[in-house]
């Protein structure tokens, strides 16, 4: 074997990286234990402790913080931590109709409201479907006489072309959505959320969010749907506030010493607390106490100055030096600094009673929206308020358009256009800032959180004006798009919200954790008892395989959910696929008479095309999924793809090591024990022959099954069906759908319900009662109806999880998913012709996997109400089928490369065709089965100990298998030969 110098040194630098990465997950636990173990089960304790250790080293090897660790650690999903998923969907029409100046045209309205209803079926974005609409109303109408208004005319002349105006309405469109983004991340980041997501879904205008942990779901729904405010405010310069800050200063240390007595009393108690939890060896809190006196952050100041400068303790003024190079106060609007760990003590200070009655009325400290560069250091800024009112002296109405641009020397600034009243008090308002005695800046101000605030210098006329400052590219994009918050009335809203409870999460994580264990000791005892010593090489590389996954997926900050954890334990099976080819093929070897290590050579080299074309096949179709699906379908994709790359290196690499290894010192290697030694040898069943028993079978159910399809239908999941889905927990009894959907008939009206059991003791309830009730109250409305129906049962229950889906991403959905699939199948279909060179082998792959596909949606309709779990069609469904497309592709494609290698043999020329056909599928036989069993192996126990979550989607799995392999044999060869057996050859 050449190069292994380079697969050792590939191996140790993947195994270093992986516990690298791994290790953070550690150290953020141990703090975390720590942090449990001082709180004793009080949750604000807890928070404290996590709070005052956050920038202080946790990983003393490599100087990281705690902080830090946490960012790295190993990120756990919605489903599996808890939290909110939420989608938001910006309002268009109300874009357009702001941009109108709400022009009240008959026909213009009209095409508003016929454009709403087109775009829940249509694929087509909204500004295309409103001028459709328009057009077909008023053939004959001038769009710009709407839009060419006295704000818009810059951008958009009296005279311009329907066209024209389609690409400036689409234009403020993509503006409008990016505004939101970017308005929606600022107040996502103040939640305090670890490791929030938040992701433009390109081409729509819809921003998906995950907000793991989140423990207010009400407040999230409020902040999220609250109108952008964007405000201009003149600023106080830090000269003039710095004495005003002092006396706060003096006044809370005054306050603090009237009360001596009972702070220390209470710093005793605490201190007995502390040397409790500290006595722990490698306690995180007695490193912080031995590290007080030495730490200089701006988190951990001596006990002392707390005491004698509280608020300057954790607030350092904006000091500075002078020509001299003296100490002096900064000019400016900023008034001091503090971490972020410290903003909400700094807070709490300054909206003390005491303190808020020596702040002038008109005076605000706000704070910057992002920390300083590379740190999480937070800018203070003292803002003045003007008029009777104590407001601003101007408001986002006055924008009419700001952009990103560069500057004459090339640096990036911003540059604002306002209407002609926002022009005038703009102009009075720059004259006064840069005429006192110290040039004043103006702050840009969104959400109470200051975006910029840029020295005026010169009065500025016309409404025209360019912001500068120590600007990124990414940073004036992020401001024009907030200048434009005011003028863009484009609301977004929430068209679906999940919430996840922590129990259910829990729950989730054990029943996945438990199996993946089993999952994978079911298929490394397979290996051993099957295939003897050469087994436990495949378990050692298995081994290799997760270890490696695990690292991997730390390092790319990718996000593990419950269908991640079915990724993992499908990789499992998987994994061992590669091993199952080549121990087969050396099997095959040392049957023509060959010593061990050269067949261990000659069946690495053999199996090499075969493991390659069939893991390809299977990549490509986690890559679809990656690049279509969304949220846990993404978790799902990715960690499919990273383990197929990661089992070719363990399966083709490290086994050929171990191997060559072991038979350097003379170790026996076996490949079989007695028993399984002659498995599936001189096979010779009549496939071929038997070929239109196949069809038929295959025929019937299909048909069966689209009659069932186009009659009876699916049980659509909430994904697909919209309305609202509440997953409800029976209190230590057993469920009975039955009486609970009598009970909420009620309630709900008839047929508003469907009640399914979901696991032995939870009830699935889906409504559409007031699903067109567009209030605040509508779903509060819903859940109160909901649990009377449930309080009239003998058995209690609690709601455990919630989820609201709009039909407008049903539709989406249905579209959408229907075109992957298709999708998938030509993409697979295009690169097995590239390899194999025949369209008879790709078409045989199309309808082996159009097969398998029909297979699988037939079942799912003729059983539907059959079966004591549900069988709902939903984004995982959509995730199992097409990873059945890729695996029966994986499957097919052994089959394909047997039959190409004899029908290459000098002796198939005197042979017919399909008897050279049959006998290779027949040795290739143990190779097809053994491979399936050891991925069916993993999804028996997946189905049974994986959860109610994924029951449905590891059961699509099951029998995707099954019939994929069955279609393997039966019916992609077959087409193969009655279609163009003769060129073959």
């Amino acid at each position: 074997m050449q190069g292994k110098g380079i697969i050792k040194f590939f191996a140790l630098l993947l195994t270093l990286v992986s516990i690298y990465y791994l290790s953070f997950t550690w150290v953020a636990q141990k703090v975390e234990q720590d942090a449990r173990d001082y709180a004793k089960g009080n949750s604000q304790k807890y928070t404290a402790y996590l709070d005052s250790v956050a920038d202080l080293p946790a990983y003393p090897v490599l100087g990281h913080t705690y902080q830090y660790c946490k960012g790295k650690e190993l990120a756990l999903g919605l489903d599996l931590k808890g939290g909110m998923n939420v989608t938001m969907q910006v309002s268009l029409r109300e874009l357009v109709q702001s941009l109108s100046n709400n022009n009240p045209e008959p026909a213009f309205n009209q095409a508003l409201q016929n454009a709403d209803v087109a775009t829940r079926t249509s694929q087509k974005d909204y500004i295309t479907l409103f001028i459709e609409e328009y057009e077909k109303l008023n053939p004959n109408g001038k769009l710009a006489a709407i839009f060419s208004t006295k704000d818009n005319q810059a951008n958009l002349k009296f005279n311009a072309s329907n066209g024209e105006v389609k690409a400036y309405l689409q234009d403020q469109a993509s503006a409008a959505v990016k505004q939101a983004y970017t308005v929606l991340d600022t107040r996502i980041n103040q939640f305090g959320v670890v490791q929030p997501n938040i992701q433009l879904q390109q081409g729509t205008n819809r921003i998906l969010i995950e907000l793991p942990g989140v423990k207010d779901p009400e407040r999230v729904r409020k902040l999220l749907q609250g109108s952008a405010k964007l405000e201009f405010y003149k600023t106080y310069d830090n000269r003039e506030v710095y004495q005003l800050l002092a006396n706060v200063d003096k006044l809370l240390a005054d306050k603090a010493k009237a009360t001596t007595t009972d702070t220390a009393k209470k710093a005793d108690t605490k201190t007995a607390a502390v040397a409790d939890t500290s006595k722990k060896e490698n306690s995180l809190l007695s490193k912080v106490e031995k590290n007080a006196a030495k730490d200089t952050s701006l988190a951990s100041k001596s006990s002392q100055l707390s005491k004698s400068n509280p608020l300057f303790s954790i607030l350092s003024p904006n000091v500075g030096r002078d020509e001299n190079n003296q100490p002096a106060l900064g000019s400016g609007p900023v008034v001091g600094f503090a971490s972020q760990a410290d903003t909400a003590k700094v807070n709490a200070y300054l909206n003390s009673p005491e303190v808020k009655a020596t702040i002038p009325q008109n005076m605000k400290l706000l704070w910057d929206v992002k920390a300083r560069e590379k740190t999480k250091i937070y800018s203070l800024y003292a803002i003045k308020l003007a008029g009777a009112q104590n407001g601003p002296v101007l408001t986002g109405d006055a924008i009419t358009d700001a952009r990103s641009s560069t500057d004459e020397r090339g640096n990036p600034d911003v540059t604002m256009s306002m209407n002609s009243d926002g022009a005038r008090a703009w102009a009075d308002i720059t004259k006064e800032a840069s005429s006192g005695a110290y040039k004043q800046a103006i702050a840009i101000v969104l959400d109470n959180n200051v975006y910029s605030a840029p020295t005026v210098q010169n009065e500025i006329n016309g409404g025209s004006s360019s912001i500068s400052g120590n600007f990124t590219i990414e940073d004036t994009k992020d401001l024009a798009n907030v200048l434009k918050a005011g003028r863009l009335k484009a609301p977004a809203r929430i068209v679906n919200d999940t919430e996840v409870g922590p129990s259910l999460g829990q729950e989730a994580i054990n029943a996945g954790l438990l199996s993946c264990v089993l999952g994978f000791v079911v298929v490394l005892v397979f290996m051993v008892v099957y295939y003897n010593r050469a087994g436990t090489v495949a378990v050692i590389a298995v081994l290799f395989n997760v270890f490696f996954l695990m690292g991997v997926l730390v390092s790319l900050g990718a996000v593990l959910t419950l269908p991640g954890i079915a990724g993992i334990v499908l990789t499992l099976g998987i994994a061992v696929d590669a091993n199952v080819l080549v121990y087969e093929r050396v099997r095959e070897e040392m049957a023509l008479g060959k010593t061990v290590k050269q067949s261990v050579t000659d069946g690495f080299k053999h199996a090499l095309s075969s493991i390659l074309d069939a893991n390809v096949s299977t990549f490509l179709t986690a890559l679809i999924l990656l690049v279509f699906g969304s949220g846990p379908i993404k978790g799902f994709a990715s960690t499919l793809m990273i383990g197929i790359i990661t089992s070719l290196f363990c399966s083709l690499l490290i086994s050929r090591l171990i191997f060559e290894y072991m038979l350097d010192k003379g170790w026996d290697v076996k490949f079989s024990h007695p028993w399984s030694s002659h498995t599936f040898k001189n096979a010779n069943y009549a496939f071929v022959k038997n070929r239109f028993k196949f069809y038929a079978f295959s025929g019937i159910f299909i048909v069966a099954g689209l009659i069932s399809i186009f009659t009876r239908g699916f049980n659509y999941g909430v994904d697909f069906q919209g309305g609202r889905n509440y997953t409800v927990q029976a209190k230590g009894q057993a469920v009975n759908a039955d009486d609970a959907r009598e009970a909420l008939v009620k309630y709900l009206g008839v047929g508003k319900a469907e009640v399914k059991t979901f696991g032995s003791d939870k009830l699935s309830i889906t409504t559409n009662y007031l699903l067109e009730d567009k209030a605040d109250d509508a779903d509060a409305k819903v859940e109160a109806a909901v649990k009377k129906g449930l309080s009239e049962l003998p058995t209690k229950y609690e709601i455990m999880g919630r989820q609201k889906i709009d039909p407008t991403i049903s539709n989406d959905l249905k579209t959408s998913s229907g075109l992957t699939v298709i999708f998938a199948i030509l993409v697979i279909s295009a690169y097995i012709l590239i390899r194999f060179r025949k369209w008879q082998y790709s078409l045989g792959a199309m309808v082996a996997t159009a097969h398998d596909s029909l297979l699988v949606l037939s079942f799912f309709s003729l059983f539907k109400d059959v079966l004591p779990f549900s069988l709902d069609i939903d984004q995982a469904f959509i995730a199992a089928l097409l990873t059945v497309i890729g695996y029966s592709i994986n499957d097919t494609v052994v089959v394909f490369d047997r039959i190409r290698e004899y029908l290459k043999l000098p002796s198939s020329k005197n042979e017919d065709t399909t008897t050279v056909i049959n006998t290779a599928i027949n040795s290739t036989l143990s190779r097809t089965i053994i491979t399936s069993l050891t991925v069916l192996f993993v999804l028996i126990v997946l189905f049974i100990f994986g959860g109610d979550v994924i029951r449905g989607f590891s059961f699509a799995l099951l029998i995707g298998i099954i019939f994929g392999t069955y279609s393997s044999i039966c019916v992609a060869t077959p087409v193969i030969i009655d279609f163009g057996k003769k060129g073959l050859k």
